[in-house]
């Protein structure tokens, strides 16, 4: 589904997390939110994520939201 502005935010946790030598799982008992809910926001499935955990996120892995979220326009 298309959304309004013609792009998406493209979420690089997969890539952040191989950086920076951890797995989801560790991340998940750093900020202590479910694999699951974090595993649907490293594969792009995610509706919207709020500025607490990525808050948490940015503190656990050392990192500026714009390390880990970028905009995208569609091709």
């Amino acid at each position: 589904m298309p959304d309004a502005v013609n792009g998406r935010i493209v979420v690089s946790l997969g890539a952040l997390l191989a950086e920076r030598g951890m797995t989801l799982t560790e991340l998940s008992e750093r900020v202590d939110i479910t694999l699951a809910n974090l595993s649907i926001l490293k594969n792009g499935h995610a509706r919207a994520i709020r500025f607490s955990t990525l808050a948490a996120i940015c503190r656990a892995v050392d990192c500026q939201p714009g390390d880990l979220l970028r905009w995208q326009a569609d091709a």
